[in-house]
């Protein structure tokens, strides 16, 4: 994806503080019932449900150098730890569970106007738990700055949902881990408004979509890849003498949900 041309600086006010706000639902289902037999998923709960940060754990979200609209840089992982040991005490970044692509910390400019910019961030992590490991999909989230005060006026970091957000390992014995995938309507960390750019103007943007695919790419080559349905490849193969290749696949290629 081509990135527009004028490049900005980000910055934020090394004194100012971000009340973080997080939570952590119920899971709601798991294939194998695994969040109703084993205690530790039944009773998974938000470690700290509000937190204040200094601004230096947000900076570290932001480019170390001017980008344009639709770049991507790798985010600090020791910021991002940091704020997801507010969901849970045990975080790590290399994944138990997961294939080479599933590491990564990406952020990307989405848009920006003299007043602010809007940053969308796409970040890998599973939780360590006493008997196994919490696998969310993804950690997708945005933050807006302020580009006048400095400051970070809202903010989010969320799994997404989906029929299945999260794969789990069980570890029921030496030896012996048991793998099961679920729902949980809400985990997340906030802070400020989440409007506050509702009816705003840009001078440069790309989409949400747009954004999103450019950090999805990051990760995994499996989405460089143009798919079609199967009954699309039986007319187009003759007509461009190529094979087809087709596959059969029980879980999505594109987040770590199973």
């Amino acid at each position: 994806m081509e990135t527009l041309g004028n490049k900005i600086t980000l910055n934020l006010d090394g004194n100012a503080e971000v009340n973080v706000k997080g939570f952590i639902a119920p899971i709601e289902y798991t294939k194998r019932s695994y969040h109703v037999d084993w205690d530790e998923l039944a009773n998974l709960r938000v470690a700290e449900p509000e937190k204040q940060y200094p601004a230096s754990v947000f900076q570290a979200f932001l480019p170390q150098e001017p980008v344009s609209v639709g770049e991507c840089w790798q985010i600090e992982e020791e910021s991002a730890l940091t704020l997801l040991q507010q969901l849970n005490p045990r975080p790590q970044l290399d994944l138990e569970i997961g294939g080479e692509d599933s590491y990564g910390l990406w952020g990307c400019l989405r848009a920006y106007n003299n007043a602010f910019a809007e940053i969308l961030f796409r970040i890998h992590a599973e939780f360590v738990l006493e008997k196994g490991w919490f696998v969310p999909s993804q950690f997708a989230g945005y933050m807006v700055i302020d580009r006048l005060k400095k400051k970070v006026v809202a903010f989010k970091m969320h799994v997404p949902e989906a029929t299945l957000n999260f794969d789990v390992r069980w570890r029921i014995r030496e030896g012996l881990r048991a793998a099961d995938a679920g729902f949980c309507p809400q985990m997340e960390l906030h802070a400020g408004a989440q409007d506050v750019l509702q009816d705003a103007k840009f001078t440069e943007a790309i989409t949400q979509e747009e954004a999103l695919r450019a950090l999805m790419l990051r990760f995994y080559k499996s989405a460089r890849i143009n798919w079609v349905p199967l009954e699309e490849a039986l007319e187009m193969a003759p007509a461009e003498q190529k094979p087809i290749h087709a596959l059969l696949i029980s879980g999505p290629l594109l987040d770590e949900s199973c």
